[in-house]
């Protein structure tokens, strides 16, 4: 299959793109960001694009793309209800759009996150906005939709956040979640794990519906986990 992925220079893009170039059932990887990325491999290529939205779409045909990872997001701190709503639901609801366009099969993997409301009427602005984006996204006629809300991830294979808070934030707390992953793995994902479960949700020919962090879980290779080391075994 070939795959587009939109903010794969973030935490959960990088998860993803390097579980993409190392499957043998995609094809080719197209990613959309800001700032050209360093890696290079034969299935990638690369669209450098200030603006998401307005990506020149036309330039990433590739016989067919059949599925979208999008991993672009943004912290609500600083910003209004208005403003957040348009870099959240906004860009994303633009960017499907021309997608479906070109590619009336798509199937959709968006990157939403852990209590997210899909009310759209909790007291919470950021989690409205993200549930506002879901549903808006539910409205479109895409072959099949996954909606995957992470809560703490653990970046592994020198995955890095964007983010400097975030970056801090891992920094000072790293051994407190390796040590929570341990006690409550259900909870707690590693970018490892959560770039194959968005793998797996997307060879889903009707999606999967709303992944909450222990659906991601169960999607990440299958089998039980094994505690001392975080991860599936087969």
């Amino acid at each position: 299959m070939n795959v587009i992925i939109f903010g794969a220079s973030g935490m959960v893009g990088q998860a993803v793109l390097l579980c993409a170039l190392h499957a043998p059932d995609v094809d080719n990887v197209i990613v959309v960001v800001r700032t050209a990325l360093t890696l290079s491999h034969p299935k990638l290529r690369q669209l450098v694009e200030p603006d998401p939205a307005s990506s020149n779409l036309d330039a990433l045909a590739v016989g067919s793309v059949d599925v979208c990872f999008y991993c672009i997001g943004v912290s609500a701190a600083g910003l209004d209800e208005r403003r957040y709503s348009a870099l959240t639901r906004d860009t994303t609801v633009k960017v499907a759009r021309r997608l479906l366009a070109h590619h009336p099969a798509l199937r959709f993997v968006y990157v939403s996150a852990h209590g997210a409301d899909s009310s759209e009427s909790g007291k919470v602005m950021w989690a409205r906005v993200r549930g506002a984006t879901e549903n808006a996204l539910g409205r479109l006629p895409f072959s099949g939709l996954s909606i995957v809300r992470p809560a703490l991830i653990q970046p592994l294979d020198g995955i890095r956040s964007k983010t400097r808070s975030y970056r801090w934030f891992y920094w000072v707390a790293s051994p407190l979640i390796s040590l929570t992953r341990w006690l409550i793995p259900r909870h707690v994902l590693t970018t490892r794990l959560l770039g194959e479960a968005m793998l797996a949700v997307a060879r889903e020919p009707h999606g999967a519906g709303i992944l909450e962090p222990r659906d991601i879980l169960r999607r990440a290779q299958g089998g039980s986990i094994d505690r001392r080391n975080n991860v599936y075994k087969r």
